[in-house]
């Protein structure tokens, strides 16, 4: 295989630090792989002392089996694994862990249920507070940050360190770890114990590392430590790509490398074999308006013509069924469909899409679980004033809306297990207040029964006052009103040209279905269009690719606020144009949920 100069440069690199800027389409993997062949075959490096880490466990399968076809052999005994796989290693040998002191997924949620149980916390999902909370002590503990200087966006500090403690409690109890303690386990046994640490220093003398872009501060100082002192540490990525800042992970470590290693050396692989040269060219203006990033000249490798197009469109429903047709023509004329990939910022967006999709009976695979909106708490709320307007008579119907909005009835005022509500309001003839809002409760539902979904959506929200406990909620729980608003909305506008509560829901239904269907068979359908977030496509790459929604406050997305929450939105768009070999369409709208939005400044910097 033939290299260019500065893939040859990081080949031949033997000793000391490297820093191998590696853009989309550079050939990183192979430099990586003929890196690792060479200093075995030329430098004479011991095969056993050589240890190859990647972020994820399919990486490291890939990197290693082109190494060993390479190689011309069965098996190697250079080291291929991801930091929680090398870092597990060590813990067993230090304190004889093995598989059974990983903590199951399954087993972190029931410790969460009980804590948050005990500590009587009001949320409305449980499995989505549990995960957010989950997601910040796995912070705390990926960032090394001090747990008195944190900060929850879900719970008070107090209660936050409270949750802390006891979750590590139950792991220490149970004899159990969860994937950061890997990392912070590791770290204090190399902190305490130099003798061990010194054992593992002299086992691995040489240290490759992918997607450096997205290592975080424990991993890296994990790793600093281990390749001391040779510091033959050889990293290979591409700041411009670092997209993960949301789980710990810090372009600034990248960018400071020449600092911690004022030796190092320093190489740009500087030529895309992947995209079209207008599509290098469009990624290269757009991504050079981050300030903070190392500068660099990229350039294609060849010549093909790219097709790049940007459109704007009324709303989705309208970009949909460009990009459907599109799609459709592009495997007409002979494109397979699994090299046609459309890109969203979150994992919410595409619901209307793969609606549209379903009704043209295109096969598509998902990269991300999408979640149902239909499932959504606020959804279940809005079914439940239907179920009643249409004459339900539960008790847990009327217990799950009769305080939202806010009404102060009692939860004991509802003992049998079907509700009247003449027998209701006699209950509180002593509090005439409360009995008049049973009262209006029932004229609003009665009023319910004679609407169209989006007329009696739009009454539950503003007419009864919905939005209102929405708001309340959202502050109690320090979320953002606008986000539960914004999922309101979505499902006020899936409503829109539905005549009747049958048609609307029997649409759902089977909506829900097919989305379990497709679910099931998608993931195993070679023949499909790719629908992904932005996140999900990285490492990934098509001939052609749809970027969609490219408005403010999607692309970049709305809580990107401070301008390094900006920078890295431009990255990840970044990495959404460079997934594309030779056809690229950016799309946006003018309205989004009946609302006026504006084109992304993505599309201007660009110059699509």
């Amino acid at each position: 295989m033939n290299y260019n100069q500065s893939q040859q440069t990081a080949i031949l690199h033997k000793d000391g630090p490297m820093l191998v800027l590696a853009g989309p389409g550079s050939g990183k993997t192979a430099v990586i792989t003929q890196r690792t062949i060479q200093l075995i075959k030329e430098y004479n490096v011991d095969s056993t002392n050589i240890l190859v880490i990647t972020f994820t466990k399919a990486a490291a399968n890939e990197m290693k089996q082109r190494f060993l076809r390479q190689m011309g052999v069965a098996k190697t005994p250079v080291t291929f694994g991801t930091f929680h796989a090398v870092f597990f290693m060590v813990l067993k040998y230090a304190y004889g862990f093995s598989g059974s002191n990983i903590v199951a997924e399954e087993q972190r949620y029931q410790f969460m249920r009980e804590i948050i149980s005990y500590y009587h916390l009001e949320y409305r999902d449980e499995n989505e507070f549990i995960g957010d909370i989950l997601g910040e002590i796995s912070m705390v503990k990926n960032t090394r940050i001090d747990l008195a200087h944190f900060y929850s966006s879900h719970c008070g500090e107090e209660v936050f360190r409270k949750i802390y403690g006891a979750y590590a409690r139950r792991l220490s109890q149970n004899k159990l770890i969860d994937f950061d303690d890997m990392l912070t386990y590791t770290y204090d046994l190399f902190a305490q114990r130099p003798d061990i640490l010194s054992a593992w220093q002299r086992k691995y003398r040489y240290i490759l590392i992918d997607e450096f872009q997205d290592i975080n501060q424990i991993q890296y100082d994990i790793i600093r430590m281990l390749a001391a002192p040779e510091n033959n540490l050889f990293v290979v990525g591409d700041d411009d790509q670092s997209i993960y800042r949301f789980r710990g992970s810090k372009p600034e470590i990248m960018l400071g490398f020449e600092r911690d290693y004022p030796k190092a050396k320093k190489v740009l692989l500087d030529v895309n074999y992947r995209c079209a040269p207008a599509i290098v060219e469009a990624a290269g203006k757009l991504v050079a308006h981050n300030a903070h990033r190392f500068p660099k000249e990229v350039h294609a490798s060849g010549r093909v013509a790219a097709h790049l197009f940007f459109q704007c469109f009324e709303d989705q429903r309208k970009e949909n069924a460009y990009v459907i047709g599109q799609i459709k023509s592009a495997i007409n004329q002979g494109v397979p469909p699994n090299e046609i990939a459309v890109l969203c910022r979150t994992n919410t967006q595409p619901r209307l899409l793969l609606e549209q999709m379903m009704e043209q009976n295109m096969t598509f695979r998902t990269r991300d679980r999408i979640p149902n909106i239909y499932e959504h708490w606020i959804a279940r709320d809005f079914f439940t004033y239907i179920r009643i307007a249409q004459g339900s008579t539960k008790r847990a119907d009327y217990l799950s809306i009769m305080n939202k909005p806010k009404r102060y009835i009692g939860r004991d005022s509802l003992c049998e297990p079907e509700v009247a509500f003449d027998e209701w309001i006699k209950m509180y003839e002593e509090q005439p207040w409360i009995a008049e809002r049973i009262e209006r409760l029932w004229y609003d539902v009665k009023q319910l029964g004679t609407m169209s979904p989006y007329a009696a959506i739009n009454y539950i929200r503003r007419g009864i006052g919905y939005d209102d406990y929405l708001s309340e909620y959202a502050d109690y729980r320090n979320l953002s009103k606008e986000d539960l608003y914004d999922i309101a909305d979505e499902l006020l506008e899936s409503a829109r040209g539905y005549r009747t509560m049958e048609e609307w829901l029997s649409h759902i239904d089977a909506y829900q279905k097919r989305l379990e269907q497709m679910a099931k068979s998608s993931g195993v359908s070679p023949d499909a269009v790719t629908v992904s977030t932005l996140h999900s496509s990285k490492g990934l790459e098509f001939e052609q690719v749809y970027l969609l929604d490219v408005n403010e406050g999607i692309m970049p997305y709305k809580k990107a606020l401070l301008e390094a929450d900006v920078e890295e939105e431009r990255r990840l768009f970044y990495v959404g144009m460079t997934r594309a070999k030779s056809v690229l369409q950016i799309c946006s709208v003018k309205q989004m949920n009946n609302k006026d939005v504006e084109i992304s400044r993505f599309v201007k910097e660009a110059g699509a």
